[in-house]
């Protein structure tokens, strides 16, 4: 089985100043399993939005693993495991509405877990999400797009219907 690895980066140009340089990427699909690196009030670009706010951070985590759950050909109603992290236990009731609110209908599996801090001061939360694309929408989509996108390419998002949208 081939794992699509999408939107690859090193950490050495992410975290500027500290001398870690690990090869990561934000998406692998092995098969139908989708995991997605953990999502905070930090964007796809780099920028943290919702200083001070867990709410406005969970709304940016939620839209950007949205976002990436789409490039992998999958959708949030795929999540099957998510595992939220909050810096302060007050927190958890404004994180887990907007959580709520994006998943209504989904029913995963859910850890919550309270943490002593994150990998920037700034942030208040993070959503880390495992998901598994069904058997029919997955052979539909690979029948679409003619065969499984290349080891390490990135895949093209999915639109409503699942099928890949042509580059």
């Amino acid at each position: 089985m081939t794992h699509t690895r999408i939107r690859k980066f090193n950490t050495r140009n992410v975290w500027k100043g500290q001398d870690i340089s690990n090869d990561l990427c934000m998406v692998v699909r092995a098969g139908n399993m989708v995991f997605v690196r953990g999502q905070t009030g930090m964007d796809l670009n780099g920028r943290i939005h919702g200083i001070n706010d867990p709410a406005a951070q969970t709304e940016n985590a939620m839209r950007c693993l949205k976002t990436l759950l789409e490039e992998a050909g999958s959708e949030l109603g795929d999540i099957c495991k998510i595992v939220i992290y909050v810096t302060d236990r007050a927190y958890r009731e404004a994180v887990y509405r907007v959580v709520g609110k994006w998943l209504k209908g989904v029913y995963p599996v859910s850890t919550g877990i309270i943490v002593q801090g994150l990998a920037r001061p700034e942030l208040l939360m993070e959503i880390d999400v495992f998901a598994v694309v069904p058997e029919g929408r997955a052979a539909r989509a690979k029948k679409a797009a003619g065969k499984p996108a290349a080891k390490g390419s990135r895949a093209a998002p999915a639109n409503k219907a699942g099928k890949r949208k042509p580059r």
